[in-house]
Order: C-alpha cells, then structure tokens, then sequence
C-alpha cells in the first residue's frame, strides 16, 4: 500500500488521473503471498534462480515489475504497445521518474512471439489469460523460458443463464461486446477447464485459490466476478525447490524438503555447499525428493542442480532459516519499499 501510494504521487505529478490504468495491480501482492504460504515457498528465493532475471507480462503502467525491481530483481515489463491502456508511455514515464533500469519491451501475445532466446526464473502473468485468443500458445511458450509463473485469470462456475460449467473442463467463448464492453476478453475458462490447461501445457500447478464470487460466478456480470490465482511450476525446464523456505528458527536442527526436476531423460546431480565452503553431493537422479533435516540456524545453504557429468548448472536454491530471511530484508525496512523513490532532485 506504501508503494502504491508513492507510484500514485508521481503518476499525478506527470498526467492526469485518467491517463493511467485504472486497475489497483499491486492488490494482488497478497494473494500471491498466500499462494506461495501455500506453497512453503518464498518470493524472493524462488525469483533468485540461476536466470538472474523475471518478467512482468501484460503489466500495464508497471507498478508491479518497479516494485520487484526494489525488492533487487532484475525485471522485464513486457506488454503489447497497441493493446496497453496507454500505449506504454505510462511505463516509460515511471521508468524514467524513478531512474529504473527495467527493460520495457512490446510483444504482441497473439502472435507467434518469441522473447529473443531470453530464460526467466519467474514470469508474473496476471489478468492476462481471458485476453489472448490462443492461451495454449502462451502457457506452452512461457512453460519452454520460465522455471515458475504466477497466473490469475477471470474463471465462470455457470453460464448467465445458470447452466453449470464447473465440473467440466470447459471455456467459454465471449461475445465482442459481452464483458465489460471489451473485444479483447475471449475465453473464460472453467475451474477444472483452466486446470487442464494448466497440465496440457507443460506445468506442474502447486497451489491455487480463487477469490470474488466463489459460488455461481458467471462469464461476464461484473458483480459475479470469480478470479483464480495460480502458482506455476514448469514441466520442461530444470528446477529445484525447497519447502518449507525459508525454514522456522530453531535451536535444533530443522528439516526441508529438496526437490528436484531435470526436465530431461538424463539423470542430474544435486550439490549443496554451506556457507559458501565447498559442496557435496547430496543426491542422484533424474527427479526426485529429499529431506534435509540438519538446516541450522545461522547457515546459509545453497542447493545446486547439475547435470549428470557436474560441468553445467541448471538451476539452484538458497535455503535459510526464518530469523535469516528478517534480518536481511532487502537492506532496507520493507515497510517502504519506495524510500528512494521520487521526483528530479
């Protein structure tokens, strides 16, 4: 809210209100915080992957990818210049207010895009699914560069005329004019429809919720709005994870489980170095899991994914314990994540 206060202030500050889109993006930080409790995850680990790199895609006026820029994300806005509510010039005109150096590119979604051989440790893909007209194109294509997605998309339980949908994995097709007076909303899908979707295009789904009118939502009446937010984890690219991380505090020693995917039919090799001090192999296969139940408070330790001759890196994950996670913080109480940010001084 701290953020979303400041980026107010200086959007007023170059245009006037109705320039700007209209939509409150950074609400959604709290959904995704529940989506990754959920999980055992946290945020800025699972964007700190062997990628050096995340990717806010349909992100309007940027709000979201400048403030992961702050928490010290490298970040691509990627959003397509004819469809933005402001043709992008919102975006540059934050950029260039805040002294950013995210990278603004446009890509038309509806096309067949690539994003210039780029790979992604997460890719932030939220309100944007019921806009595409081939989302199995998209979620295929993001599943092939990006290691997690956090997706949100509008989703139906029945029809205006109260035919059931939420059993079935079904997408419904809009009108032109049928939701919100928008040509560009297209398919609503179904809970189970946007779960096979999910599955179909390269993805693991590792937690889910919906929020809005979670009882008979509709395609289209704005007061039975029903929206599904997903975390994504890719099939096709290499990954591994820890849960829970970071770790609760503890005096004795505390347990996560590592897992792990090569993506591949070749075995892999996971090392884990403590401390910075030279690593050790902690297992062998081509996926899998398993616990490591000696974390201790006060160690830092790094979980690396190798493939099977251990020359080259696919991906890795830095486990830490809770009183860890506080104190670092992003070296800066985050409380006002914006405290640099402002006009020409």
């Amino acid at each position: 809210m701290t953020a979303e206060r400041s980026l107010g202030e200086i959007k007023l500050a170059h245009r006037p209100k109705s320039f700007w889109y209209p939509y409150n993006t950074l609400r959604n930080v709290g959904v995704l915080e529940q989506l990754l409790a959920s999980a055992g995850l946290d945020l800025l680990q699972l964007c700190r992957g062997p990628h050096g790199k995340i990717a806010d895609i349909g992100a309007a006026d940027g709000d979201l990818a400048f403030l992961l820029e702050k928490m010290g994300l490298s970040v691509d806005l990627i959003d397509n210049e004819p469809t933005n509510f402001n043709h992008l010039e919102g975006a540059q005109i934050l950029k260039e207010a805040l002294r950013s150096t995210v990278a603004i590119q446009t890509v038309d979604l509806d096309s067949q895009f690539t994003l210039s051989g780029k790979k992604y440790d997460a890719i932030f893909l939220l309100g944007v699914l019921y806009h595409l007209k081939n989302p199995f194109f998209v979620l295929e294509k993001v599943a092939a560069i990006a290691r997690y997605c956090f997706l949100s998309t509008r989703i139906a339980r029945q029809t205006d005329n109260g035919q059931s949908i939420s059993q079935g994995p079904i997408a419904y097709l809009l009108g032109p004019r049928e939701c919100n007076n928008d040509s560009t909303n297209f398919w609503i899908f179904s809970d189970e429809g946007l779960k096979r979707l999910i599955n179909r295009t390269g993805w693991d789904l590792l937690s889910y919720l919906s929020i809005g009118v979670t009882s008979n939502s509709t395609p289209a009446n704005p007061e039975r709005d029903e929206r599904a937010f997903c975390l994504l984890r890719s099939k096709i690219v290499p990954t591994i994870s820890a849960s829970p991380n970071p770790v609760p505090a503890h005096k004795d020693t505390v347990k996560t489980m590592i897992s792990w995917n090569t993506a591949t039919a070749a075995s892999g090799k996971v090392y884990v170095s403590i401390d910075g001090q030279p690593e050790s192999l902690f297992a062998t296969s081509r996926q899998g899991s398993a616990a490591a139940n000696w974390i201790r408070t006060g160690c830092t330790y790094e979980f690396r994914l190798y493939d099977s001759n251990h020359t080259r890196l696919l991906d890795k994950v830095v486990v830490a314990t809770a009183i860890q996670e506080s104190q670092a913080a992003h070296g800066r109480p985050f409380n006002d994540p914006y405290a640099e940010f402002g006009h020409e001084r």
